[in-house]
């Protein structure tokens, strides 16, 4: 998962959100020895877990792990081919009969840490941990791979199971794309999750935007008289987009997890939002004038969409209007965009399974500057990228990730497999 350097909040997700014990849906058979199967597995599971863990390797350098997944999904039966933008490795599951094409996506790269772990497996590379949960995903998707196996007699299509390095960098998911994997893979849709500070048993997600979408606005001026004005009018400008009250409770990123106003509350106030980093402005030379830039925040498309016309407003009627050149947004982040049709359909069919309570649908949009290159994929492929919860708040185990005391209650790797073979099976046969 990708997070702005500048912001370092520690974010204690949905800390007031509870689960209830819930019997399982066991009306379909086929959901039944999913689970079974998992809990038979799910040992194995964690030990791979926590190899990967004890073992991590940051983007552009994942050959132990690669090797370690296709191995794994060689010794299944599954189609296998390595090396895709990078250490890339691809698992294909053929059924019995041809039918639709689904593809589950697993990052797998570690990060950076000189933090000490905080586990009884601790990493062997020093300097290297997996903080973000990216051993978590792989455990997850190779036992997905696993508990389907054994449904192959009953499968209808193909399933691709893509585990991506270098999501961290940001270059694994461009690089696999530029290495031809739709070439290789043709999938009618694909899924991913990732692990977040939620109650382990629970999965999340919501149409369109998961995280506010982080933009770079650069603004262009002829080179004026008064270039320091010029900056604080432009500064101010930008500052103007903000519509949430500095007495907001919006700004007390505990309150994400409020089960009333948090992301996941029906009242959320974590909507329809533009904020502005105020502590990032910068003016630079640039094409014979100058460029001031900011930082800004959008919960939407419509939030984003009328930043520019409104700069363009405010510049017109002042008295700066003549040294205008343009002004922009700039990526910063890949911005996910799941859809909406099988965001709908997909939490429908799950909550029909595992219940209402395992199952959320989210309101309100992340506010705190993350995003993943699962993104790259979206506009190829429809897809859904999910929250899946790995914290166990009565063992003081919190999966808020990038922080140097990253835990999960590796319960959810159960929960991952369970939920997410169940989706597949179910995408299958709409």
């Amino acid at each position: 998962m990708l997070k702005t350097p500048s912001n370092t909040l520690t974010i204690f997700f949905f800390l007031l959100v509870t689960i209830s014990t819930l019997g399982q849906n066991t009306t379909k058979n086929i959901h039944t020895e999913i689970q079974q199967h998992t809990e038979q597995i799910f040992d194995s599971l964690v030990k791979i877990r926590r190899d990967l863990h004890m073992y991590p390797e940051v983007g552009g350098e994942e050959k132990r792990t690669s090797t370690k997944i296709a191995a794994y999904l060689t010794e299944l039966g599954l189609e296998v081919k390595t090396g895709i933008g990078g250490y890339g490795v691809v698992g294909i599951l053929k059924g019995v009969k041809p039918g639709k094409k689904i593809a589950w996506r697993a990052d797998i790269d570690a990060m950076p840490s000189k933090a000490p772990d905080v586990v009884d497996f601790p990493s062997k590379h020093e300097g290297v941990r997996h903080i973000c949960g990216h051993d978590v995903h792989t455990a997850v998707a190779l036992g997905i791979a696993n508990t389907l196996v054994q449904q192959k007699e009953d499968l209808e299509g193909t399933i691709y199971f893509v585990f991506q390095p270098s999501e961290e960098n940001i270059k694994g998911a461009l690089a696999m794309m530029d290495d031809g994997l739709f070439d290789m893979i043709q999938p009618e849709e694909m899924y991913a999750m990732h692990v977040t500070p939620f109650p382990a048993g629970t999965i999340a997600a919501k149409p369109e935007e998961m995280f506010s979408d982080y933009k770079k606005v650069d603004l262009f001026f002829k080179k004026g008289n008064n270039k320091d004005a010029l900056y604080e009018f432009a500064k101010q400008a930008i500052l103007s987009l903000e519509n949430v009250s500095p007495e907001s409770k919006f700004w007390n990123m505990q309150n994400m997890g409020d089960p009333e106003i948090g992301i996941a509350g029906t009242k959320s106030i974590y909507k329809n939002y533009t904020t502005v980093d105020k502590n990032n402005f910068s003016i630079k030379e640039a094409n014979n004038g100058v460029k001031i830039s900011g930082f800004i925040s959008f919960s939407d498309k419509k939030q984003r969409d009328a930043a520019i016309p409104s700069l363009k407003k405010k510049i017109a009627d002042s008295e700066f209007a003549e040294d205008f050149s343009t002004a922009e947004l700039v990526n910063v982040f890949p911005t996910l965009d799941n859809n909406e049709r099988l965001v709908n359909e997909s939490l429908e069919q799950l909550s029909d399974i595992y219940g209402e309570n395992r199952v959320l649908r989210l309101h309100g949009v992340v506010a705190d500057g993350r995003s993943d290159d699962f993104a790259f994929f979206q506009p190829k492929v429809p897809s859904v990228y999910f929250f899946m919860g790995g914290s166990n708040y009565e063992k003081g185990i919190i999966a808020q990730t990038h922080s140097p005391n990253f835990a999960v209650d590796e319960s959810c790797i159960k929960t991952g497999v369970n939920l997410f073979s169940s989706l597949i099976i179910e995408r299958l046969n709409p």
